[in-house]
């Protein structure tokens, strides 16, 4: 005869058990990763200390939106790779830009974007903003001193980019910040292409530093994410206030993943810089490539910027070949790839390549009459296959698409 179950558990209704359950685990269990939070609804042990959290604070949780244990110890996690004190974590890079725009400027402010600038956040200015009363100023990253003449009173912003999304020109950071200070201006830089491990913004005087965390802190290709990081703490305080309001937020699973993808991120980064350096320079001594445009290269613009500020290099880089390439040959030198798949991103595993135009991908500084580069490019993302298969897969492919 089976013993009769009195516990409150075996008198409640099966409906209302599946919601409040007695069981709790017992404390003192801890694995090598956290576990991952889905947490939208967050709980309170009474009223009191319902109305005495505060939702800025991280000794207490509010709401899924302003954080949990992971959420946290990602955001911490950031701030120990590059040196900042506090972090905020966006739905993509590019949503990152705009926390950080929307958070510093107001309407007639003016704000200042470099030319090779990452296009869709330039795009945001020059439309989201603008048609907000905020004016997008474009310059050139290459004459520092030509930024003087754009800089003006309702000057807020000045965005930094190393090295340029598609071109790769390495900016003189150091020149840069300094006239910004000169003016009082907020400088913010997107440091995607370091991880933050190969150059520490706020050694240099940077006050924000923006990360597209789907690329090398994912390292996988399959997480979107971005972060803005500070160590002033005025600014943090307006980037939390706009992040609140916007409601941006990320999901449980992808801190999840992201934080498995940190343990790994130097020696993955290593890798990558390692393995592009090696084709870059094999490239380099190739008859149908006119210039590699690798920030690491001795010719590259602005190498000599890298090798002030750099501890490292991506595995990013681009290459221009002759003129007798042109689009449509391009084209079928990257159709002809067989290790490297066409799409856009980088820093995961699996290499890839994309063709750009740049006479559309650059923006013409205010003052000049054309973008500064009208050349064909085409941008390689080098991944953790190994570098001789593919040189021998760029080898063949160059062969193929071969003028004559």
């Amino acid at each position: 005869m089976t013993k009769r179950d009195d516990s409150p558990a075996a008198r409640t209704a099966t409906a209302t058990l599946l919601q409040h359950h007695p069981y709790r685990p017992p404390a003192g269990f801890e694995s090598a990763q956290l576990p991952s939070y889905r947490a939208s609804t967050v709980l309170f042990e009474n009223v009191a200390q319902m109305r005495a959290r505060r939702w800025r604070d991280q000794s207490g949780y509010t709401y899924g939106l302003h954080g949990t244990p992971a959420t946290f110890a990602l955001e911490r996690r950031l701030c120990d790779i590059e040196g900042a004190r506090h972090a905020v974590l966006c739905p993509s890079g590019l949503s990152a830009i705009a926390l950080v725009d929307m958070a510093l400027l107001r309407s007639a402010d003016e704000v200042l974007i470099p030319s090779n600038a990452y296009a869709p956040g330039r795009e945001f200015a020059q439309h989201m903003l603008q048609a907000w009363g905020i004016v997008a100023r474009i310059y050139d990253p290459l004459r520092p001193e030509s930024v003087r003449a754009l800089m003006g009173p309702r000057t807020r912003l000045m965005w930094l980019e190393a090295p340029g999304s598609v071109s790769m020109e390495m900016p003189d950071l150091r020149a840069l910040v300094a006239l910004a200070r000169e003016h009082g201006v907020t400088t913010a830089i997107d440091n995607t292409w370091s991880a933050g491990l190969a150059l520490k913004p706020f050694e240099l005087g940077i006050d924000v530093s923006m990360q597209a965390l789907t690329k090398y802190q994912s390292g996988g290709a399959d997480v979107l994410m971005g972060a803005a990081l500070t160590c002033d703490d005025a600014l943090h305080d307006a980037l939390l206030d706009a992040h609140m309001r916007l409601g941006l937020g990320v999901g449980g699973d992808d801190v999840s993943l992201m934080l498995r993808g940190l343990g790994s991120l130097p020696l993955r980064y290593a890798a990558h810089d390692a393995a592009a350096r090696q084709i870059a320079a094999w490239l380099q001594r190739r008859p149908e490539v006119a210039q590699v445009l690798h920030p690491a290269l001795p010719g590259s613009p602005g190498h000599e910027f890298w090798l002030r500020d750099f501890r490292g290099a991506a595995g990013l880089f681009s290459l221009r070949l002759h003129a007798d390439f042109g689009p449509r040959r391009i084209d079928a030198f990257v159709d002809a790839l067989r290790l490297f798949g066409i799409g856009y991103s980088w820093g995961g595993p699996m290499s890839l390549a994309v063709p750009y135009e740049m006479q559309a991908m650059h923006a013409a500084a205010d003052g000049d009459a054309a973008p500064p580069s009208a050349a064909n490019l085409v941008r390689l993302n080098i991944g953790l296959e190994h570098p001789q298969d593919l040189i021998d897969d760029l080898e063949q492919a160059l062969r193929a698409a071969r003028p004559g």
